[in-house]
């Protein structure tokens, strides 16, 4: 059997060494010793095995019995600690540990930090990010999303450590709830989109954090929030119409851009708490988590699952899974018409056809002596009527029941772009 060991098929287990040495036999019965699991008996009885057979090679060196001490010589791995036996024994399938190399016992760990995701964002530990917002500190909350909540923060320009409050750059951090609805799946995507495509009406990823389970996402601060808040809630000044167009055609500028890219991008969650303003109301595209990459070839959609915010989906999608850029059209439809009558996609303090925007819209879209009627109160009466009145036309066609019957984001774009020219509002922004 040379030099390994073997097991018997019985109750007694022995191990065997060359017979020059069969004096120093270790024959051990596994009756008796039923408070020894096998794998340490196995254990036990290796070591003794390597004793003497290191012990039998130093006996057998010429000048053996000299005082210079004895070189140890590594036995070949197959003698030292074997994997596995080769006989059908029960105790020839246990593994056997290599005890001298402490690192085979642990798990690998993941490097502290980071995973580089994108060329562009920078790799943020996890503790430098939780110094940014000091500790996440519920006044420094800035609001909460499908991923999680949004914390404001500082970091230093040139290297992604901490900065003190009121230095260094102001960030916006995306933090993923651990139950929340949008995954590593879709922080992954954002970090893969953002990371790559630049555009002056997308948001700016700066960086991210992948730490054990931590995942964060670190934006350029938006000082004036969401086009949601503006639009429905209490408190801020509301928007005038001129910013409202121009929020628009910064929207659908972000929008052509990916549908026009190489490589088409859909947005599949358009919607006005995705729509971002910065300090001077310009609009930029944010969280792209639910993100898909359009249809390549002769094909007209990507088949899906139907992820999305309701009131905003286009019906085709939702009702067969078949998503296009057209579906993206449908979706600016509707943020249009928010920007037109001030109210949401989905009111549920209304009742019947009122609840849905579209529904309780629609019939006055298309009628230039009935818009007012959906008009934003909140505008005073203070728009351009003919402005207004292509708006709600360009909204309607976005609205199509059918995706073919939709312009596509270009044709959209160009549309807004002429009203806004053509126009020259007498009415000068508010906000």
């Amino acid at each position: 059997m040379g030099n390994c060991f073997g097991c018997s098929t019985g109750a007694d287990v022995a191990l065997t060494i060359p017979s020059d040495t069969a004096d120093r036999v270790l024959a051990v019965s596994a009756k008796g010793r039923t408070r020894w699991s096998r794998a340490l008996l196995t254990r036990r009885l290796s070591l003794r095995l390597s004793q003497i057979q290191r012990k039998h090679k130093r006996a057998a060196r010429p000048g053996s019995g000299s005082n210079k001490p004895a070189v140890r010589k590594k036995l070949p791995l197959s003698s030292e600690f074997p994997e596995k036996t080769h006989n059908s024994s029960a105790l020839s399938n246990i593994s056997i540990p290599k005890y001298n190399d402490k690192r085979s016992f642990e798990s690998p760990k993941p490097e502290a930090g980071l995973i580089p995701l994108s060329p562009t964002a920078k790799a943020f530990p996890f503790n430098e990010l939780k110094n940014a917002t000091r500790n996440f500190r519920s006044d420094n909350l800035l609001g909460e999303g499908g991923f999680g909540y949004v914390f404001k923060g500082w970091v230093d320009e040139q290297s992604p450590t901490a900065a003190r409050p009121g230095y260094g750059l102001v960030i916006a951090v995306k933090k993923l709830k651990p139950e929340g609805f949008q995954g590593h799946k879709e922080w992954l995507t954002e970090v893969n989109y953002l990371g790559q495509l630049r555009h002056p009406n997308l948001v700016k990823l700066i960086g991210y954090c992948s730490e054990g389970e931590n995942r964060l996402l670190v934006y350029e601060f938006m000082p004036k929030g969401s086009l949601e808040n503006h639009l429905f809630r209490r408190g801020p000044k509301p928007l005038s119409w001129a910013t409202r167009m121009k929020v628009a055609i910064d929207a659908a500028r972000g929008l052509s851009f990916l549908h026009e890219a190489k490589e088409q991008v859909i947005f599949r969650d358009f919607k006005a708490s995705n729509i971002l303003l910065d300090g001077e109301y310009n609009a930029k595209l944010s969280d792209l988590g639910l993100a898909k990459a359009g249809p390549t070839g002769d094909r007209t959609h990507v088949s899906t699952q139907v992820m999305g915010t309701r009131g905003y989906a286009a019906p085709e999608y939702v009702a067969t899974g078949r998503l296009s850029a057209k579906s993206d059209v449908y979706s600016f439809g509707v943020v249009l018409l928010e920007l037109l009558t001030g109210r949401p996609a989905v009111d549920k303090t209304k009742t019947g056809v009122e609840q849905k925007l579209v529904d309780w819209a629609r019939p006055y879209m298309g009628n230039k002596r009935k818009l007012f009627r959906i008009m934003d109160t909140k505008l005073e009466g203070q728009y351009n009527r003919k402005s207004a009145c292509g708006a709600a036309t360009i909204a309607l066609q976005c609205l199509s029941f059918g995706p073919k019957q939709r312009p596509s984001m270009v044709e959209v774009l160009a549309m807004l772009e002429q009203i806004q020219a053509t126009k020259n509002s007498t009415v000068h922004p508010r906000a």
